[in-house]
């Protein structure tokens, strides 16, 4: 599964659904797609995203599952802060232009 992440303020962002939905979690929501963030719940979101990923920069997430397995396990892992650059940029383009995000299956 594919989730897309859409603001009219940057371009359109798909990730693996697994990795979006342990996102979304980090952002304080529930992991439900689809699903969509106010102008005015995108600083708080943003800030609760950016936290985990500052406390948590070398985490990795695998997406083909919904579980994080730390740095350093066999195989190569994309991390935490990887995964969440795009989504953090398309949060502060969204933020700026007081725009709406939002994330459904593709």
């Amino acid at each position: 599964m594919l989730i897309k992440f859409q603001t009219p303020a940057y371009a359109t962002i798909t990730m693996f659904g697994d990795v979006a939905i342990t996102l979304i979690k980090l952002m304080g929501h529930s992991g439900r797609v689809p699903g969509a963030l106010l102008a005015a719940d995108i600083p708080s979101a943003l800030a609760c995203l950016e936290a985990a990923v500052s406390e948590y920069p070398d985490l990795s997430l695998d997406p083909t599952t919904t579980n994080a397995a730390p740095a350093g396990d066999a195989g190569q892992h994309v991390s935490l802060a990887h995964r969440a650059m795009p989504l953090i940029a398309l949060l502060k383009a969204a933020g700026a232009d007081g725009e709406t995000v939002m994330w459904e299956r593709v």
